[in-house]
């Protein structure tokens, strides 16, 4: 306001009156401070220039710009911002593999990724929990059958004692430690076979505990065939039926042995070496103390070391080194060779 009414006395005082109402357009800069006499100060041209040039909204044209040079082509709107060929194409484009809309590559640099554990294992974490639970169960509905089971083995009956047959929940119980004995030992040799072989297979590795499994149980059951046909033919259907439970009785608590084993060696990382060590040394454990119980069902009053010799060999040691070749066997076409 100030310096409005500056410019008023001032231009009054020269004699000359601005000519703003009298034009009926705004008028320019030039114009505005053509009416101010020469002595105005900038701020006196700013304070007029303000007063009366009022800015007002752009409206750009919407129409096609048709004014271009003669032999040029007419300009393309700044929208218009099409890709090249070799962005949109390449040399897959004809391939019916080539999917461009599926996303690939991500931002950023990629992190070391989490090595796997078993451990970090959902299902085989899972698995090895339910075992335990299901086993403390059995266990303690059925602590008298493991105790009675345990004092046969060590004792040789009369030939006039009273045989006590299993009820069908004991052998449930002892079916579902001779499966889980499949299953600990399965696992045992799938740890090995990463720790040592590959950690990488054509098939998923849950596949490939359930295929050790499935080996090892068709190994107990070939066995069980083998040692019920021998007997029955050599010694008679009484002592197999002895052989058998004690048979079971011996697959049963091999499992119980290796149990901890894996649990040590899934959840506290034992070294491979120890854990190698501990399961040969339980795995002859129970093959002595079949030996042992062979001595005593077919040839204590016999004597005959060659045939216990030949007998242990044949049924025993041979089916084991067989399971292990095919084992071995199995891993040579499941690996990846890189």
């Amino acid at each position: 306001m100030q310096a409005g009414d500056t410019i008023q006395v001032q231009g009054a005082a020269a004699g000359t009156q601005p000519a703003a109402r009298h034009l009926r357009h705004q008028p320019t800069p030039r114009e505005v401070l053509s009416w101010l006499p020469r002595s105005a100060t900038p701020a006196q041209m700013d304070s007029a220039i303000r007063q009366h040039i009022k800015p007002s909204p752009i409206h750009w044209s919407s129409r096609p710009d048709t004014l271009h040079l003669p032999g040029h082509q007419p300009g393309k709107s700044l929208l218009n911002a099409p890709l090249p060929k070799y962005y949109k194409e390449s040399f897959f484009s004809g391939d019916s593999l080539f999917h461009p809309e599926l996303t690939g590559g991500r931002m950023g640099v990629a992190g070391d990724p989490v090595p796997y554990t078993v451990a970090g294992d959902n299902l085989i974490t899972g698995i090895l929990i339910a075992s335990f639970i299901l086993a403390a169960v059995a266990f303690s509905q059925s602590r008298r059958f493991i105790a009675r089971q345990a004092k046969n083995f060590f004792y040789v009956p009369r030939s006039g004692t009273t045989v006590i047959t299993e009820t069908s929940g004991e052998l449930r119980f002892q079916l579902f430690l001779v499966l889980q004995t499949c299953l600990m030992l399965a696992l045992g040799f799938f740890f090995y076979t990463k720790e040592t072989v590959s950690d990488v297979f054509i098939i998923g590795q849950y596949q490939v505990i359930g295929l050790y499994t499935g080996v090892i149980a068709v190994y107990f059951l070939l066995k069980a065939a083998a040692y019920s046909f021998t007997d029955w033919v050599f010694f008679g259907g009484k002592k197999n039926e002895q052989w058998i439970k004690a048979y079971l009785f011996i697959i049963s608590m091999e499992g119980v042995l290796l149990f901890p084993l894996v649990l040590l060696q899934a959840f506290f990382a034992l070294p491979m070496n120890t854990a190698a060590i501990m399961a040969v040394a339980i795995v002859v454990l129970f093959k002595l103390l079949s030996l042992y119980k062979t001595y005593l069902i077919f040839f204590r009053k016999k004597g005959a070391f060659m045939q216990i010799f030949l007998y242990f060999c044949a049924l025993e040691v041979v089916p084991l080194l067989s399971l292990w070749g095919a084992l071995v066997t199995i891993n040579g076409y499941l690996k990846i060779n890189f």
